[in-house]
């Protein structure tokens, strides 16, 4: 079966994020002060092909674990819907 899988990492709440100050920053800038706390991370999509949701799940997990996140700075989430 044919899965996409929709993956999402973001920096750990306890670690800097200057990408998200900067653009925190700059929200005054543009008129939108209220607009607070920005933290930047990546989205990526993926295709895939497995036997069963369950074993899809774990191939996306492993390929965060192993490849697509920093364990020790990033936390990840994910979501498989077949195709």
């Amino acid at each position: 079966m044919k899965f996409k899988a929709e993956i999402d990492v973001m920096p750990h709440a306890a670690l800097l994020d200057p990408q998200g100050k900067a653009v925190t920053g700059s929200m005054k800038n543009i008129g939108l002060s209220q607009i607070n706390q920005v933290r930047i991370g990546k989205h990526m999509s993926m295709e895939l092909e497995a036997a069963n949701q369950a074993e899809a799940e774990q191939m996306v997990d492993e390929a965060c674990k192993k490849l697509l996140a920093n364990l020790i700075m990033e936390s990840y989430q994910f979501q498989v819907s077949a195709m």
